[in-house]
């Protein structure tokens, strides 16, 4: 107790510049990786995927991101043995935060899209191995955080897969393919709608007071999917065929129809990562406050003032800015070649998985289903679509981040309590 006394303020210092680089990485990687295949896929450019990020990632993390948050992240570690030393605590929340984020800064200039949960995860069980005892780890919800390593792409890639043979069998294998993607595309933009809707509403409004019954967030869903959609159809309707275009490339005309469906795609997938992926980076910064401000209580859950949501949206989108067109490559040109369509199925097939895993408890990663997802459109062409040189690095990476963050935890942990105690 008298070392948050008489550290405190240091201690939220240093919980502001920590959480600040983490969210950084987040939208070097974590973000970068969710706008990449609307980049590879040349629908949007980088400035116009950062210009969403700005308006959607930020939309996402005030309006959906939650209020409160648990401040061990996914109920990975046990704290109950250390209440009574909670500057114990402060140095493992810091640790974790330096060493996920230290481990993101590397993933994001190799180009590797990597999990920012599981390196936030991977740190906090270093940090109580070390800090509490092996005792503390919840091994059980570890080897979910494993066993989501082959959940997440396989269940992304199926669908990714199946959308992709929908659109060949529903457009570009008929007659007239044009008439046809302009038919079905505003059905495809429903679903955009009406997934996010209830990513949405399943992950984070009940700091708004909203409490829907799962009847409800369907209708409410079906409502906006339906709006989407009407929107959707405004803006295709006026696509003409490019006959010059059509002469290069057959299905140029119709993969611009998917052009504006992906900017559907890209908006929905800022909007949702910013609501669903900024307590990682914001979570244990919100443990350090809380500590301080309660002069050492341990608890749960903590609030999340406003404050600390623009910073969390402000770093992620400074690390966009930045460092995120690295992963952006990888994941939008350099796994296999994407096109508007492809590009469209690969997210659409992603924020689908995202509302199973939320609404079944299954221990999922978005870094995991989108490559995944981005694998299955991949595969539609044949095993040879593929680059598994790009692929081979990306599972290795996957591998690596969990011990990466754990062993950089104990040794920023041991730094910080020899500074300090």
């Amino acid at each position: 107790m008298e070392i948050i006394a008489a550290y405190g303020t240091v201690f939220v210092i240093l919980a502001i510049i920590f959480g600040l680089y983490m969210t950084w990485g987040i939208g070097a990687n974590d973000l970068a990786n969710a706008m990449g295949t609307s980049v590879g896929a040349g629908a949007v450019t980088i400035r116009q995927a950062i210009a969403i990020a700005i308006i959607f990632e930020f939309s996402g993390a005030v309006l959906a991101g939650g209020h409160v948050t648990s401040t061990i992240r996914k109920g990975i570690i046990d704290p109950s043995s250390i209440v009574n030393s909670p500057e114990i605590l402060i140095y493992g929340m810091l640790a974790s935060l330096l060493a996920a984020a230290f481990w993101l800064m590397v993933a994001s200039w190799k180009g590797w899209p990597v999990s920012t949960t599981h390196s936030i995860i991977g740190a906090l069980i270093g940090f109580a191995i070390v800090g509490i005892g092996p005792d503390a780890v919840k091994w059980g919800r570890v080897g979910g955080v494993v066993g989501s390593w082959v959940v997440s792409p396989v269940v992304g890639g199926t669908i990714s897969f199946l959308l992709v043979m929908s659109t060949r069998k529903l457009i570009f294998d008929t007659e007239d393919p044009l008439k046809n993607a302009k038919r079905f595309a505003p059905c495809y933009v429903f679903l955009v709608g009406f997934i996010i809707s209830l990513v949405t509403m399943f992950k984070g409004l009940k700091h708004l007071k909203v409490d829907l019954s799962v009847p409800q967030s369907f209708t409410v869903a079906v409502i906006i999917g339906l709006i989407t959609a009407g929107i959707g159809w405004y803006f295709i309707r006026r696509i003409e065929a490019d006959p010059a275009a059509d002469r290069e490339f057959h299905f140029a005309s119709v993969e611009r129809v998917f052009a504006p469906m992906m900017l559907f795609t890209a908006c929905a997938m800022a909007f949702a990562h910013g609501s669903n992926d900024v307590a990682n980076g914001i979570g244990p910064l919100a443990a350090v406050v809380s500590i301080v401000a309660s002069g050492g209580e341990v608890m749960q859950k903590s609030e999340l003032p406003i404050w600390i949501l623009l910073l969390g949206g402000s770093g992620i989108v400074l690390g966009l800015i930045t460092l995120g067109y690295r992963v952006m490559m990888t994941v939008g040109r350099k796994i296999t070649e994407l096109t508007p369509s492809r590009g469209f199925c690969a997210e659409l097939a992603a924020a689908t998985t995202v509302v199973i895993a939320s609404r079944t408890g299954l221990p999922v990663s978005t870094t995991h289903i989108l490559v995944g997802s981005v694998l299955g459109v991949g595969l539609a062409r044949g095993i040879g679509a593929l680059d598994l040189r790009v692929v081979f690095n990306i599972i290795v990476s996957w591998l690596v981040t969990l011990p990466a963050g754990a062993i950089m935890a104990m040794l920023f942990f041991f730094t910080l309590k020899g500074i300090f105690s």
